[in-house]
């Protein structure tokens, strides 16, 4: 999980870098509050004309960056929040987090330019996490 630790540390520093990642796995792309998955996820960004950034991390050109204020513009303050309080990081590094590490796991989980079906992604984040898969979201 080089890469993700690396991400995760640029933005930390400390903390518990694989529970952080696995929460943000789980309930933004396994477990989206849609019901669909990451379906769900990409939507939510479609709905909120952010579409060209979740197209560039399906694809398989460069990750367009999304900014932390887009961050809380398409999942919403009370999502960054409980996020924040899960991991005791102020708003705007939450924020900033979400924003470094969500493309590269929607890249992650899309590795053909298509995104998978529910099974396929759970599979593919557990792989990324070390096999231990993802647990259902803190609700």
């Amino acid at each position: 999980m080089g890469l993700f630790d690396s991400l995760l540390g640029s933005v930390l520093g400390g903390g518990d870098k694989t529970q952080m990642l696995t929460n943000l796995a789980g309930s933004l792309i396994a477990d989206h509050n849609s019901g669909q998955g990451l379906g769900g996820l990409l939507q939510q960004f479609e709905s909120a004309g952010l579409g060209h950034l979740v197209q560039s991390w399906v694809g398989s050109g460069p990750n367009l960056p999304v900014s932390a204020d887009q961050i809380q513009q398409v999942l919403g303050n009370q999502f960054v929040q409980q996020f924040a309080q899960q991991h005791g990081i102020d708003l705007s590094t939450a924020s900033a987090t979400i924003a470094r590490v969500l493309p590269q796991l929607v890249d992650h989980v899309t590795p053909n330019g298509q995104v998978p079906v529910q099974g396929q992604v759970q599979s593919m984040l557990a792989s990324l996490l070390g096999g231990g898969g993802v647990p259902p979201a803190a609700s």
